[in-house]
């Protein structure tokens, strides 16, 4: 069972610079009048050291941005996140879980799980994610799927919460191989995430909605970040987590009631 106390916890310092990342880079003024202060400044002050070497480091910067939501690029940058994740061969599972990623994916998650439920690949669906994991849940129900095959916690605001909080209630109850449902980009770093605290994973991928170029290059460059983040700590390389399990969710209470 899954202290509710988890809930309730401060936003850790890694989602707050994606918030501030993502504020910065979703509104153009913010990077692009910077970036052309910093290209005509040193031609403006005549005593500016390394004129050529500061303009030319702001104008690479200004090219990578709006290069970056060009729609080959976000197609490429794509393309990697997907190249090595294995195909859905319809096995059938102990229980179909499904990824909370805001209002917008909402309902293209509950489809898929839906259609997997449906299709007996799994007894039971599982939704994880802080605002998404009662949403997704009451969706399921509103479509005919009985509440005996739904469960959820709505307690994890990132990719190794969803994991670890999402163990901490399945796994008790022999739950070991599962149907992982997000969208294409964020597949790879859950799977990864979800085999390292110990399930057997079958990734599904559920459609992304309609999004503007701009939101699609974010998609990609937090997906990017994550890999690096969560590869440096160790967390997308299969282990024995039954410890490690233990010590986070451990840990993350006693911050929370202290």
């Amino acid at each position: 069972m899954l202290d509710s106390a988890l809930c309730h916890r401060p936003p850790s310092q890694w989602l707050e610079i994606k918030s501030m990342i993502s504020h910065l880079l979703m509104t153009p003024i913010l990077v692009v009048l910077p970036l052309l202060f910093l290209i005509f400044l040193p031609w403006i002050l005549p005593k500016f050291r390394w004129k050529r070497l500061w303009s030319g480091f702001a104008t690479l910067l200004l090219v990578t941005y709006f290069s970056a939501q060009f729609p080959l690029t976000t197609a490429v940058a794509n393309k990697g996140l997907v190249a090595f994740i294995p195909p859905d061969r319809g096995q059938i599972a102990d229980a179909i879980v499904v990824l909370g990623r805001g209002t917008v994916f909402r309902d293209s998650r509950v489809e898929v799980a839906a259609n997997l439920w449906q299709s007996q690949r799994a007894p039971l669906i599982f939704a994880s994610g802080a605002g998404d994991g009662s949403q997704i849940v009451n969706k399921l129900k509103q479509i005919g799927i009985p509440t005996e095959a739904l469960k959820e916690e709505h307690c994890s605001r990132t990719t190794k919460e969803n994991a670890l909080f999402t163990a901490s209630v399945l796994q008790p109850q022999g739950v070991n191989r599962i149907i992982l449902v997000t969208d294409p980009p964020h597949m790879l770093r859950s799977l990864l995430t979800f085999r390292n605290v110990g399930f057997e994973v079958i990734p599904h991928k559920s459609p992304v909605p309609h999004l503007t170029q701009t939101r699609k290059a974010m998609l990609m460059l937090y997906e990017y970040m994550g890999l690096v983040k969560y590869g440096l700590g160790g967390e997308l390389v299969p282990q024995n987590m039954a410890k490690q399990k233990q010590q986070q969710i451990a840990k993350q209470t006693l911050e929370v009631k202290g």
